[in-house]
């Protein structure tokens, strides 16, 4: 199509590379953004590593023949091993909520899980949770299994 000079109408060179470079600046700027938050598998991934040292504990509980307690902080978002010392950590935007019993073994525990030499556990319930996604690890009290199951039907404010 030709305007009244006779020239062709259409973009230039330049009008391209300038739309190109705001595109990629918009990329550059928003995609880091979008992959701090945590994705589905990864915090699924999360809830297993959590599941793997409760089971560790548990392990370690059976083969000494004692009791070992594993700490469970929901404001510090950390999960501590009582025979390693090992922190599993969740980020801010993970949602660490626990159903713990308040005493176990005739001692106060809010904040622990304790497992038994003879494979017996005080039990209790982590949820991790983001967005429409939710992970439960569950501990049995009276096996001491671990289990760790999705937790459907979540929102978080």
């Amino acid at each position: 199509m030709d305007d009244r000079d006779g020239r062709t109408a259409g973009f230039t060179l330049i009008e391209v590379v300038c739309v190109l470079a705001v595109v990629a600046l918009m990329a550059a700027v928003s995609l880091p953004a979008m992959s701090r938050q945590t994705s589905r598998p990864r915090l699924e991934a999360y809830a297993l590593e959590a599941a793997a040292l409760l089971k560790a504990d548990r392990n370690a509980a059976i083969s000494g023949g004692l009791a070992i307690t594993t700490r469970v902080d929901a404001r510090a978002r950390t999960i501590r091993s009582g025979t390693s010392g090992r922190v599993v950590r969740f980020p801010d935007d993970v949602r660490l909520e626990t159903v713990l019993p308040r005493n176990c073994d005739d001692r106060p525990s809010f904040d622990s899980i304790s497992f038994f030499g003879s494979g017996m556990s005080c039990g209790g319930v982590i949820t991790l949770t983001h967005l429409d996604a939710g992970y439960q690890i569950r501990v049995n009290w009276l096996t001491g299994r671990i289990e760790v199951g999705s937790h459907a039907g979540v929102t978080q404010p």
